[in-house]
């Protein structure tokens, strides 16, 4: 999305960390799957398999938090300031909801 049309819908500087977050939440997502499907494989090839795309994908979820860290977006040692950045992030989806059926009513 470009960042004229970021603007218009109102995401701006978030959609960086919407993206993130997303992803964030999809590798832990893959963690945990993977984990769960090499506990139930008996077949030697196989679970080979599942232990290296365990790693990498904790290799990801590592590479995503850091970045996540780094820009400011994830707090995970420090609550209070994760409980911040959380409801910027609640208060900016409101504020986007809000404006959008603003909209939708003054174009009825």
């Amino acid at each position: 999305m470009n960042g004229m049309m970021q603007n218009m819908a109102g995401m701006g500087a978030m959609t960086d960390q919407v993206v993130a977050t997303d992803f964030l939440i999809s590798a832990k997502t893959g963690v945990k799957n993977i984990a769960l499907a090499l506990t139930e494989t008996s077949t030697p090839e196989v679970r080979d398999a599942l232990k290296q795309y365990l790693m990498d994908a904790v290799d990801t979820h590592e590479q995503i938090s850091k970045y996540m860290v780094d820009k400011g977006y994830y707090h995970p040692n420090n609550l209070s300031e994760q409980l911040g950045v959380d409801i910027k992030a609640a208060q900016t989806a409101l504020n986007l909801n809000q404006s959008q059926n603003q909209s939708q009513n003054t174009s009825s």
